[in-house]
């Protein structure tokens, strides 16, 4: 009997999760920096990033509720997720509507005053973002992110900065996305 060789390592496997961090203390505003990804829609709309933010708020101790503010066509729209607790501390579950649109999200790294990195891995593809308490952030800070992003194996043409201005605050209740 051959054996079969062990399933390949997901990218997510080599990102530590922060550790000993409060969910309560990601709780409040985001402003979105940076983000990573092998993602071709991205690629051929980078000139037409939106500045981005997210609410986060804790639901029962242990699931995050994320409202996602943007602008699409010059409206606001407000996008709701649930993030629903995973195996381990930082570590959470994004259903979709079919089992194969799961995305597994890791708090990778975070000083709740300033800055937040989070993993996202849909199937065998990984992106990684850097939030912001402000929408700007610090050199030392980008720094860290790039380095976490090269070592998903992501380079810096796939590296997005987001804009610092033109933010939505609030959708009204025709522009919800859940």
């Amino acid at each position: 009997r051959r054996r079969r060789p062990p399933p390949p390592q997901s990218p997510l496997d080599k990102v530590a999760a922060q550790e000993g961090l409060s969910l309560h203390q990601l709780s409040g505003k985001w402003f979105l920096v940076g983000m990573a990804s092998r993602c071709s829609y991205l690629a051929e709309h980078s000139h037409q990033l939106e500045a981005t933010t997210m609410t986060v708020a804790v639901l029962d101790g242990q699931s995050l509720a994320i409202s996602t503010f943007r602008k699409l066509d010059r409206m606001c729209w407000e996008i709701r997720q649930h993030y629903l607790p995973a195996q381990a501390p930082g570590h959470f579950l994004l259903k979709g509507r079919r089992k194969s649109s799961k995305v597994d999200v890791v708090v990778g790294e975070a000083d709740p005053s300033s800055f937040v990195i989070l993993y996202y891995q849909k199937g065998r593809s990984i992106s990684v973002k850097l939030y912001g308490r402000t929408s700007l952030v610090s050199d030392a800070v980008v720094d860290k992110f790039e380095q976490r992003v090269r070592a998903v194996g992501l380079s810096e043409d796939l590296t997005y900065y987001f804009p610092t201005y033109g933010f939505c605050d609030s959708a009204d209740e025709f522009h919800v996305l859940d």
